[in-house]
């Protein structure tokens, strides 16, 4: 799964990575290095202009908010829920079928968060101890420290609480796509730690190679099978992966120190 993750890149940097033709200085976001669900975000995606002549796809950064509201929807309450779409049955789900067809994006990022609970935690746990077992967090970025691409859905929603000309009466909304983990060796691996993805979590968010960056965003393209074998994994050993202090899994910090490498985990031994 995707529940948080970084994204520190300026959206200066982020249009020419993209080779964005529009954005809007004034939707600018900060550098963020604990996105978490219904926080807004960047997201990279084509579509025509609002109210231009042309009406051909245009490429934009534009700011969503992370938890897909479905356009059918009644009200936004469950978008903390829907912040991933899996790869496998994205296709057919209600919520994300339409747009899978019609409406990809790609949500750049530093790289994102998994916990995995030690093993002295477990055993713990597995006495009878009512403790919740605190957990170890890994951060997950590509080893060439290139942008974290990851596929991602959009949709619109519409308020009808509100009038048609307030400022918040459309939501847009998006969901990161997520697929089995990559059960090779990892790029870059700890000292000691995981040896794969798998072995931190059973899922991770789908990387998608500069290379399907044009397909992934084209909306012309709205063939379901066309469109699913652009949901491959990307090859193996392009991560890396390594413990980060707990801190993170508190959504009120922030901060760069996020994201440093700790020499050793912090929770119990794992592996």
């Amino acid at each position: 799964m995707c529940g948080r993750y970084a994204a520190s890149r300026r959206p200066e940097d982020l249009t020419g990575l993209f080779r964005v033709e529009k954005w809007e200085p004034s939707e600018a976001l900060a550098p963020d290095w604990n996105v978490a669900p219904t926080k807004e975000v960047h997201a990279v995606l084509e579509r025509p202009l609002k109210d231009a002549d042309d009406r051909r796809p245009v490429r934009q950064l534009r700011t969503l908010r992370w938890g897909l509201v479905p356009s059918f929807a009644k009200s936004p309450e469950g978008a903390a829920r829907m912040i991933n779409a899996r790869a496998e049955t994205v296709h057919e789900k209600p919520s994300f079928r339409r747009p899978f067809q019609a409406r990809r994006c790609i949500l750049p990022a530093d790289g994102y968060y998994e916990w995995v609970t030690g093993t002295e935690e477990r055993e713990l746990e597995v006495k009878g101890r009512k403790k919740r077992p605190r957990k170890q967090p890994y951060f997950v970025t590509p080893a060439d420290g290139s942008v974290f691409a990851m596929a991602g859905l959009y949709e619109f929603w519409r308020d009808r609480t509100l009038p048609d000309d307030h400022p918040q009466s459309w939501w847009v909304t998006c969901s990161v796509i997520t697929t089995e983990a990559e059960t090779g060796p990892l790029g870059v691996a700890p000292a000691e730690g995981p040896r794969s993805l798998a072995d931190i979590h059973p899922r991770m968010p789908l990387m998608l190679t500069e290379d399907r960056w044009d397909a992934w965003l084209d909306p012309s393209r709205t063939d379901p099978d066309e469109l699913r074998g652009l949901l491959a994994p990307p090859p193996t050993g392009l991560m890396r992966a390594y413990p980060v202090g707990t801190a993170v899994s508190n959504v009120r910090n922030n901060g760069p120190e996020l994201v440093e490498e700790l020499a050793a985990p912090e929770v119990g031994t794992l592996f």
